[in-house]
């Protein structure tokens, strides 16, 4: 009962200090703390400044294509004449680890675009992506995108394993409030103040899923327990604002 109820006040919170679904506390700047997130235990993971804190997947560095622009951590596609991702962008992840935690960050989408954000994410040389050990959480144009003709490929899905439901995305270009709680195998997603997956992951069904998706060759996909965030670089601006973390016990 009492881990039932701990749960129940973690989900209650996601979102807590939004006057409507998805929508940012106006007395608050971007990417930065109040008081009571402070208090809370939240830390910020993008300073709105620099990319400081992230590297680019299996390197030390970042890519150029990544940079600080409207107040987010953009990746900028305007030089990419081939290919599917920018000259010099590549996914990044963030430099720290992360076991049970509440993440929240808002995103937005150029028009057609497609990108992602992982959790959960191994680094290594047996890997090239970091989609091949990390859950996806859909970032997407679900009106004008190609894989917005797939179940469990539009925005809010986790990639090619749950499909979001009710559809909550915002249009193209519009800002977009992403949460991600995961707490001992436990996973809540809301977008735009809305839940759309809750599921449990490592058990015999979350291996079904697996099984029955393009991951399934993939060792060890979905099943770590603890590993990085990542923002995909899938050849579309994207843009990424108010990236903060919260570790749970």
């Amino acid at each position: 009962m009492k881990r039932a109820l701990l749960l129940l006040t973690a989900a209650l919170s996601i979102g807590a200090h939004a006057a409507e679904p998805g929508k940012r506390d106006k007395s608050v700047a971007p990417n930065t703390l109040s008081a009571e997130q402070q208090r809370e235990g939240w830390k910020l993971l993008f300073d709105g400044k620099s990319t400081a804190g992230w590297h680019r997947y299996n390197e030390k560095t970042m890519g150029k294509a990544w940079s600080v622009d409207d107040a987010g951590l953009h990746l900028d596609t305007s030089k990419k004449k081939g290919g599917w991702q920018a000259p010099d962008g590549g996914d990044i992840v963030y430099d720290g680890v992360f076991a049970n935690f509440d993440l929240k960050l808002d995103w937005k989408i150029a028009p057609a675009g497609n990108s992602g954000v992982m959790f959960y994410v191994q680094e290594g040389p047996e890997h090239k992506y970091p989609w091949q050990t990390g859950i996806e959480s859909q970032v997407l144009d679900n009106v004008a995108a190609e894989d917005a003709k797939f179940d469990k490929h539009r925005a809010g899905d986790f990639y090619d394993l749950i499909a979001g439901k009710p559809e909550a995305v915002r249009p193209a270009n519009e800002w977009n409030r992403l949460e991600i709680l995961s707490d001992h195998g436990h996973v809540i997603e809301k977008l735009n103040g809305i839940v759309v997956i809750e599921t449990t992951l490592w058990d015999d069904n979350w291996k079904k899923l697996i099984a029955g998706s393009k991951f399934r060759d993939m060792p060890g996909f979905g099943m770590f327990r603890e590993g990085r965030i990542a923002l995909q670089d899938h050849g579309a601006d994207v843009w990424f604002r108010n990236i903060m973390i919260r570790e749970l016990k």
